[in-house]
């Protein structure tokens, strides 16, 4: 709302540059009818004039200027209970409007014949003029009102940007930062206090999360960061609001939401058979170490376990795990999960874009495992970013570097892939750096015991059930079984054996039939020794036929058997 009383001195101005040019007095009233200004017999202000402005009512009222020829007589005036008393002989009313508001009137009156009939012969100039006196108040009413919202949008504008958790520089018109806020500079890595420091913000040419990549450079210092620049409007301070996040944050956010890694120390490691104990010795001794990591070893063996436990060992325990299973994503989006790809990549693509799992990583350690399953263009492409320490997201030209530890992982025999040029050996020699195999469950028997009874443990409490003993004839018959599935293996039938136990006793009863039969699955065979595609193609049944044939229990089966989803299929 607009108020004339926030720009009383200069309406009383133009109250007595009207009156001294006119030969008339004059008075501005605002909205309410309450004298702003005056001279003459209008020169008492800030009083309320309501009970003798009916003329000034009329104006409001219509929107349109008053012309009395004849005060006190004119039906305008019959209800003003001062008429009796009013010594103007001739007046104009004419409004003072912004827009379609008004908000006040200016009156010119005057007290003798004389003067009355000077304006009457030059009424329409008398007019105009006073109309242009209307315009110039109005003017400047909404000039105020407009530099007062402006600083009040201004300060609110400061307010939050200094409150608010995402990174935000207000750029004056100078192109220097104005206003940094806490988390901006915090984001920047920026200690120090900036006062009106020049700032170069460069586009890199990648939009990623749906937001433009920039290169920010203020003094020495320069990030990367996803945001977007806002131009302010009109403003005679501010050019320019960047809002942004650091890309460090993005990563982490991403991870936070699509980490499902259960990390283990060495120590959590159950077993206590020497080989176990020479992996725990050999994890601790490589931890630390840069170098890349091939392990290898049956499926169900506990290759991420390892993983996560060189991770935990190393000194980049506070950094990021990033584990992907190369077997589990199809062809096609491999890649991309990888690499990841800026908006408009590739058909089909998220029109955000997307970090890809390596970018993710940096600074951390990233988990390759299936490693076997690569398909070999991306093989090669795998060994240019170990060589390079580099990568390139799909679509864009843009290098970034990278400080990644790899750790890769595969149940396959990578040595024959070569020979069949299934696998590349270039790529092979630069991952198996460091070589850890795992061995399977059959021949760290002494393992097994300590196993059970962990699982056990767990999933009695998960399920809310009490636990005694194990028969030792049960027992006996577990630390016989080979295992082929390895701990996987393991822990599913133990989660089966605490399902069907009662009063917490573990006996035959509640084993698996085929770990109760003493069914070796083709370890020993009357008939002799099958062929490994009909051992796998009776697992796989098996596995279908207890897990059930939905989707569901298709992904519960590649879990058991140790294999990503999309292989399963392949191989069903």
């Amino acid at each position: 709302m607009y108020e004339l009383n926030n720009i009383a001195d200069t309406v009383q101005k133009y109250a007595k540059i009207t009156s001294e040019i006119a030969k008339v007095d004059v008075e501005v009233v605002d909205s309410k009818l309450v004298r702003i200004a005056g001279t003459g017999i209008f020169s008492r202000v800030n009083v309320d004039v309501s009970e003798n402005s009916n003329v000034y009512k009329y104006a409001m009222r219509t929107g349109e200027r008053q012309v009395l020829l004849e005060p006190r007589v004119d039906e305008r005036c019959k209800d003003c209970i001062k008429k009796e008393e009013c010594k103007e002989i001739f007046e104009i009313s004419m409004p003072i409007k912004i827009k379609d508001e008004i908000i006040g009137v200016i009156g010119m009156a005057c007290t003798t014949e004389d003067r009355k009939k000077v304006i009457l012969n030059n009424l329409e100039s008398y007019l105009d003029f006073l109309e242009q006196i209307a315009d110039f108040i109005a003017t400047k009413a909404y000039e105020v009102e407009e530099a007062k919202s402006k600083a009040a949008i201004t300060n609110m504008m400061e307010l939050i940007v200094r409150r608010m958790d995402e990174g935000a520089i207000i750029i004056n018109n100078e192109g220097n930062v104005s206003i940094i806020n806490a988390s901006a500079k915090k984001q920047l890595g920026i200690t120090r206090i900036i006062n009106n420091e020049q700032i170069e913000i460069e586009p890199t040419g990648d939009t990623v999360n749906n937001s433009k990549e920039y290169k920010v450079r203020i003094g020495e210092n320069v990030s990367t960061v996803i945001g977007d620049i806002f131009d302010v409007p009109k403003n005679e301070f501010y050019k320019q609001v960047l809002l942004f996040r650091n890309l460090d944050k993005v990563h982490s956010s991403i991870y936070a939401m699509t980490s499902t890694v259960n990390a283990v120390d060495t120590d959590d490691i159950i077993g206590c058979s020497k080989k176990t104990i020479e992996l725990k010795e050999k994890i601790k001794k490589v931890a630390n170490s840069v170098s890349t990591v091939l392990i290898t070893g049956e499926s169900g063996t506990g290759k991420e376990v390892v993983a996560t436990a060189i991770w935990k060992n190393s000194d980049r325990r506070n950094n990021r795990f990033v584990a992907i299973n190369c077997a589990a994503i199809p062809e096609p989006l491999l890649e991309s999960e990888l690499f990841g790809y800026v908006k408009g990549a590739f058909t089909g693509a998220d029109p955000n874009g997307k970090i890809g799992k390596f970018e993710l990583a940096n600074k951390g350690v990233i988990f390759l495992d299936e490693i076997g399953d690569m398909p070999l263009y991306l093989q090669s492409k795998l060994l240019r970013v170990i060589q390079n320490k580099k990568i390139v997201r799909i679509g864009s030209n843009q290098q970034i570097p990278l400080d990644v530890r790899i750790i890769a992982a595969t149940n396959k025999d990578l040595r024959q892939m070569i020979n069949e040029n299934k696998f590349r050996e270039d790529l092979y020699y630069r991952l198996n750096v460091i070589p850890i195999e795992i061995a399977p469950l059959r021949e760290r028997k002494e393992d097994i015991r300590d196993l059970i009874y962990h699982f056990i443990d767990y999933y009695r409490k998960l399920f809310g059930k009490n636990f005694v003993r194990i028969e030792e004839e049960t027992m006996e018959k577990l630390m016989n079984y080979p295992w082929p599935g390895n701990v996987r293996e393991l822990e599913n039938t133990v989660e089966f054996i605490v399902n069907m136990m009662e009063d917490g006793i573990v006996n035959d009863n509640t084993l698996p039939s085929n770990i109760r039969n003493n069914d070796l699955m083709g370890y020993e065979n009357q008939q002799g020794i099958r062929t490994l595609k009909e051992i796998e193609q009776e697992e796989i049944r098996k596995a279908i036929a207890y897990y059930g044939d939905t989707t569901e229990g298709k992904k519960q089966a590649a879990r058991a058997l140790g294999i990503g989803i999309a292989t399963l299929y392949r191989k069903l």
